[in-house]
C-alpha cells in the first residue's frame, strides 16, 4: 500500500513539474533576456549580433540586453553561457570562432557541441582575398605563380594565430599548393593599417571593413571565399571559380541557449528570429555591414549544420598546425 502510495505521490510531483515548464514556456518571456555575445562591442561581430537581437526583442515584445564577454577566442563568453540557467534568459551568439577555439585548446571547462542547445544561424558572410596594389598580381592564378615563384616569400596576415582569418589564409594556402609566411596581428585594426601601408601583402579579412579601401583602389580584390559572389563585388569571382575548385570558407553567427534549453522555448526562439531574419529590413540592415540573413529549417538542422562545422575547423586546425596549450 506504501509502495503504491509512493508511486502516486512521484506520478503527481511529475505532473506537476511538467505542467509547471508548460506554463513557464507559455509566459516566455516574463522579464529581459540577456545574448551574450563574445566579442568586443562595436566589433565584425557584435555588430550584426545587435541588429538582430534588436529586433528579437521587439518580436519576443521584451528587451533583449546584449551582454559583451570578450576573449580568448570567444571562450570566455562561451563558458558563461554553458554554465547559465536552461530558462530560456540566456542566449549566446555562436559563430565558426566557437569551433575553431575548440580545435586550438586542448582542455575547455565545457563541450563545444553538446554543451549548447541550438536554436538556428542568423548571418552568413564570405571574406575577402585582397593584395596591396604593390603586388604585381591581379587574380587568384597570378597570386598563385608568384607563391610558387617565390616559396615562402609572400606574406599574409590575420586577425590573430589560430584566428578564422589565418585559417582562411591556411586553407587556401593548402588546397592552392603554395607556401605564404603567416604573419599574425593583434586584431583586425593593425592588420588594416599594416596592409594598407605595404607592410603586408596579402590579407584574408572580412568584406563590410575593406569596401572603401577596394572602392578607393588602394586593395585590390581577387577572390571572395564564399561558394557564391558577394553582392558588395559583384564582379569579384570566388576563389573556386577563380582557380582553386572547392575552396570555401564562410563566416556565420548563430543562436544558442545552455544545455537543457527547453522545446518550446527553443522553438519560440527560432520562430521569432526566422521572422526577424526574413523581413527585408533586415536583410537591407545587414548587407550594409556585410552580412546575409541565413537560417535553417529548423534547430535540428542547425545542430546537423553545428556538427559539420566542428568536424570542419578540427580538420583545418590540425593542418595549420595551430595549437593553444
Amino acid at each position: 500500500m506504501k509502495s503504491i502510495r509512493y508511486t502516486i505521490i512521484l506520478i503527481s510531483a511529475a505532473m506537476v513539474g511538467g505542467f509547471a515548464v508548460l506554463v513557464s514556456a507559455q509566459g516566455y518571456p516574463s522579464k529581459p533576456v540577456r545574448m551574450i555575445i563574445p566579442f568586443s562591442a562595436g566589433g565584425a561581430a557584435d555588430v550584426p549580433g545587435r541588429i538582430v537581437t534588436q529586433k528579437l526583442g521587439e518580436a519576443l515584445r521584451q528587451q533583449v540586453i546584449v551582454e559583451n564577454r570578450p576573449g580568448a577566442g570567444s571562450t570566455i563568453g562561451a563558458d558563461l553561457a554553458a554554465k547559465s540557467a536552461p530558462d530560456g534568459y540566456t542566449i549566446f551568439m555562436i559563430s565558426n570562432t566557437h569551433f575553431v577555439s575548440a580545435a586550438l585548446h586542448r582542455k575547455l571547462a565545457y563541450d563545444s557541441l553538446n554543451d549548447f542547445t541550438p536554436v538556428t544561424q542568423i548571418t552568413s558572410a564570405p571574406n575577402v582575398l585582397v593584395v596591396h596594389p604593390s603586388l604585381p598580381v591581379r587574380s587568384v592564378k597570378d597570386l598563385i605563380a608568384l607563391a610558387k615563384a617565390r616559396p615562402g616569400q609572400i606574406d599574409y596576415a590575420s586577425s590573430g594565430n589560430g584566428s578564422t582569418q589565418h585559417l582562411t589564409g591556411a586553407l587556401f594556402a593548402s588546397m592552392a599548393g603554395i607556401n605564404m609566411t603567416h604573419i599574425p596581428y593583434r586584431g583586425s585594426g593593425p592588420v588594416t593599417s599594416d596592409l594598407l601601408g605595404g607592410q603586408v601583402q596579402v590579407a584574408f579579412p572580412g568584406i563590410a571593413g575593406m569596401l572603401p579601401h577596394i572602392r578607393t583602389g588602394k586593395l585590390r580584390p581577387l577572390g571572395v571565399t564564399g561558394s557564391k559572389r558577394s553582392p558588395e563585388l559583384p564582379n569579384v569571382p570566388t576563389i573556386a571559380e577563380a582557380g582553386v575548385k572547392g575552396y570555401e570558407m564562410v563566416a556565420w553567427f548563430g543562436v544558442s541557449g545552455p544545455k537543457g534549453l527547453p522545446r518550446d522555448i527553443q522553438l519560440k526562439l527560432y520562430a521569432d528570429l526566422v521572422s526577424v531574419l526574413k523581413t527585408p529590413e533586415m536583410g537591407r540592415s545587414l548587407q550594409a555591414v556585410g552580412q546575409e540573413p541565413a537560417w535553417q529549417d529548423n534547430p535540428e538542422r542547425f545542430f546537423d549544420f553545428l556538427k559539420v562545422e566542428s568536424a570542419k575547423w578540427a580538420k583545418v586546425v590540425k593542418a595549420s598546425g595551430a595549437a593553444i596549450d
